[in-house]
């Protein structure tokens, strides 16, 4: 009897907990609704292309404020590109993300945002402009260095004022 008692409870709090990640992620959902991600195929001479995952985009300096915008809410498996033009960031099974180059600010080096830490600037922090927004997006290379994809942006954002991040 005690035994049913107990796995009820366990099962109830359970429950509960998924619920309630369920209706926060929902909320998140519905207050990012209004954040238009730069959708569209890369163009422009090519600079750079990578293999790697995008690990996350957050809010500028905020990184444990993950975007739940599509296609960039969730982790996932990528290829990112650099043209003259802006950054491509193609997830398959997804519509493809390019940034044109007005709108980036600029790129660094990290070490962690939410869900992830990596060794010592393992991750490229790419900060860009979406409307009145600055976001961050966070990319994990696995076929060339975390520096060039750092300087590909650079040159793009010439221009601009670099956030140099790292954290």
């Amino acid at each position: 009897m005690m035994r049913d008692i107990a796995l009820a409870i366990l099962v109830a709090v359970a429950l509960t907990g998924l619920a309630l990640m369920l209706w926060s992620w929902l909320r998140r959902s519905k207050r990012d609704a209004g954040i238009a991600v730069p959708i569209g195929e890369a163009t422009g001479a090519e600079m750079l292309r990578a293999e790697g995952f995008h690990v996350a985009t957050t809010r500028h300096d905020s990184p444990l404020d993950r975007i739940a915008a599509k296609p960039l809410g969730f982790r996932a498996r990528a290829e990112i590109v650099v043209t003259d033009a802006g950054l491509g960031v193609i997830q398959p099974g997804e519509l493809p993300v390019f940034i044109p180059a007005t709108a980036l600010v600029g790129a660094g080096h990290a070490t962690w945002t939410i869900d992830r830490v990596v060794e010592r600037d393992g991750l490229v922090l790419v900060a860009w402009r979406g409307g009145d927004t600055i976001f961050d997006t966070y990319l994990r290379l696995q076929s060339v260095s975390p520096a060039s994809l750092i300087e590909a942006v650079e040159k793009l954002t010439a221009n601009e004022t670099p956030t140099g991040a790292t954290r």
